[in-house]
């Protein structure tokens, strides 16, 4: 045995730089590279080694801590969690501003590492610049905020301790049902410390992605299940895509004639045009989805966690007799709903249950229900893209309880738009290739986008929706540009999730990775707004106006924001557009250039599109002086009584 005499710092990069993974056969290097933001806490020890000699490692430079961390997220899950970017900050405000991003990536199941610089470890200096210092317990730093949000956490107080901190990171990040965010705290002195490392620490180590198979008797129960069941309806999530099942899932369906919807993870995993695939399904899912749903006595829920969107908070399935079957890599997710459960791999578990019910003759009959159901959501996603507003008698997709002739007006005399926000949804589907990317993660725009979104190509929708985080739309947009820099990554996000936080869109430009943000602005935080009125309330608090000093309330005027001129500042090429014909011709001159653009699209509040036949349960006043609010309160109770109750 040899030993390297190294810095902690030093060991951890070159620890990095030797990881693998193996997907059937194929090698892939696990670590791409590194987006940091060095301070007084990291810049002297990680700052140091990937200076020295950061191998083949990519040092890149984020501009806001979580912006960067959700680049690294947006690249893994681009990359189907087969690569990712480690991500190093100082102590304190650094590492903190990564918790957001550490708890999306685990919401998603996405690997992300985090290596945050730490307070020191001999206390000699304390309280150190951005120390909190309990004073209950020394111990603890920012960085114990992590443990809440991460599948695995550390500390490396001493140098011999990185060693199992590594490995035992790598068990997590390549654990296609574990993943999700690892964070390993480096306090600054430790980061410097030198130690003689042993020499098979740096060894090349491979990690194989294995497909568990199904054991026979999850098939044999699987069988009985769907035995009795004639309208099985699949449920199409992420682990789909993660475990490349889609191939095989086509052909599962067409097979026995079974009709599949997706979640926002799941979708675009399968073309839309597909003749089987009835959309979107749940809360934010589309008219045909969600027409079969309530009908399927079987649900085949597959590489899906079931969230409240997805079962619209377990109420849109309502056959009497509907059972689950559960085909996931996670036992917890397999074991929801009461499920027939199949703990394996998506690709491996569908082609051992397809081999099995082929000798059955098995058959679904929806007795012709699935072609009607992609008929009339074909006609309706036609109708909601051609929406125009007409000033005398228009009525918005979102109904609710406050005249909108006003707003309208005051919208349309402020920006010269009466763009509404499906119409350009439209315009922007039919415009892309079918190889460019879309990005989303927050307010009105998912729901939209689930329900009526064609994905011509696969791999194109690239949605966050597990932690639905404001702020992760164009930040994400520059991993995927960076996964995949030969295709068109396009954001689309509000006005609201912009302001929130668009940092690495500088770094997109910094690094010439152009990404396309397309901006509605609504001068409203939509998506709440819209849940205000629904469920009784007025409009507070959500829409972006002055204050009234006569009210002294924020019920003023509009607040106008030239955000075109904001992305024009950081060198975007940008465009405003108030009218179809703006917005066609902004899509193809940004097509044609060479560094980030920015279209400011102007669409009418109101204008984004309803739900289907859905239900969500949220948190309502039971008593209030408001009698809207009270009908609600005994509107949610009927619900409740009508869904699952675990």
């Amino acid at each position: 045995m040899k030993k390297i005499k190294l810095t902690v710092a030093q060991a951890l990069i070159k620890f990095l730089d030797n990881q693998y993974v193996e997907v059937d056969g194929q090698e892939i290097k696990f670590v791409e590279g590194i987006f940091g933001i060095f301070g007084h806490g990291n810049v002297l020890g990680l700052g140091q080694a990937l200076e020295q000699d950061s191998g083949q490692l990519i040092v890149r430079q984020g501009r806001n801590e979580q912006g960067m961390a959700h680049a690294a997220i947006g690249f893994a899950k681009q990359k189907l969690r087969q690569q990712i970017y480690a991500c190093t900050s100082s102590v304190g405000p650094g590492a903190a501003n990564m918790i957001t991003a550490a708890a999306t990536a685990t919401a998603n199941r996405i690997p992300l590492l985090l290596l945050p610089g730490d307070v020191f470890a001999t206390r000699q200096p304390d309280p150190v610049l951005q120390q909190i210092e309990q004073p209950t317990d020394l111990s603890l730093s920012t960085n114990d905020a992590f443990k809440v949000v991460s599948k695995y956490w550390d500390r490396v107080s001493r140098p011999e301790q990185l060693m199992s901190a590594c490995v035992n990171a790598m068990r997590v990040l390549t654990d296609p049902a574990e993943t999700g965010a690892v964070t390993i705290a480096l306090p600054q002195d430790v980061q410097g410390e030198s130690f003689e490392y042993p020499d098979y620490f740096f060894q090349k180590r491979v990690y194989r992605i294995e497909r568990t198979a199904p054991t026979p008797l999850m098939i044999k129960d699987a069988l009985k299940l769907l035995s009795g069941k004639r309208k099985p309806l699949i449920i199409c999530g992420g682990g789909v895509k993660y475990s490349s099942a889609a191939n095989i899932l086509c052909k599962f369906a067409e097979k026995f004639g079974i009709p599949f919807g997706e979640t926002q993870a799941g979708k675009g995993a399968i073309v839309s045009s597909h003749s089987l695939n009835v959309g979107g399904i749940g809360e934010t899912g589309c008219l045909a989805a969600n027409t079969l749903a309530k009908e399927a006595d079987l649900i085949i829920g597959v590489g899906t966690r079931y969230t409240d969107f997805t079962t619209a908070s377990k109420w849109i399935f309502k056959n009497p007799d509907v059972n689950y079957l559960n085909i996931n890599v996670s036992r917890f997710d397999a074991l929801k709903l009461d499920g027939v459960d199949i703990v394996a791999d998506a690709k491996t578990a569908l082609e051992a249950l397809f081999n099995a019910l082929s000798d059955s003759n098995y058959q679904a009959d929806w007795n012709g229900k699935i072609e009607q159901a992609r008929a009339d959501y074909t006609k309706e996603v036609e109708r909601v893209y051609s929406v125009e507003y007409n000033e005398k008698d228009f009525v918005p997709e979102i109904a609710d309880h406050i005249d909108r002739k006003a707003v309208f007006s005051e919208f349309i005399k402020l920006t010269g738009s009466c763009l509404t926000q499906s119409r350009a949804l439209g315009i922007i589907n039919n415009t892309l290739k079918d190889t460019d990317i879309i990005v989303g993660a927050s307010g009105s725009l998912p729901g939209d986008l689930q329900r009526v979104w064609q994905c011509k190509g696969t791999h194109t929708y690239h949605l966050e929706y597990g932690y639905s985080c404001m702020g992760y739309e164009v930040n994400a947009s520059l991993g995927v540009k960076i996964a995949e820099p030969e295709k068109e990554v396009y954001t689309l996000v509000g006005d609201g999730a912009y302001m929130m936080l668009h940092s690495e869109l500088v770094t997109s430009i910094q690094e010439g990775k152009k990404i396309n943000v397309l901006l509605f602005d609504n001068m409203t935080n939509g998506c709440i707004n819209n849940l205000e009125l629904e469920h009784g309330m007025d409009s507070f608090g959500t829409e972006f106006r002055f204050r009234n000093k006569k009210t002294n309330k924020l019920d003023g005027g509009f607040v106008p924001v030239d955000f075109a001129m904001n992305a024009a500042s950081y060198g975007c090429k940008t465009y405003t557009v108030t009218n179809a014909d703006e917005l066609k011709a902004a899509l193809i001159d940004a097509q044609k250039q060479k560094v980030s653009t920015l279209i400011d699209i102007k669409v009418l509040p109101k204008t984004m599109i309803h739900k289907y036949f859905s239900w969500w349960r949220v948190g309502v006043a039971q008593v209030s002086t408001s009698e809207r609010i009270n009908e609600v309160a005994r509107c949610l109770n009927e619900n409740i009584e009508k869904a699952r109750q675990y």
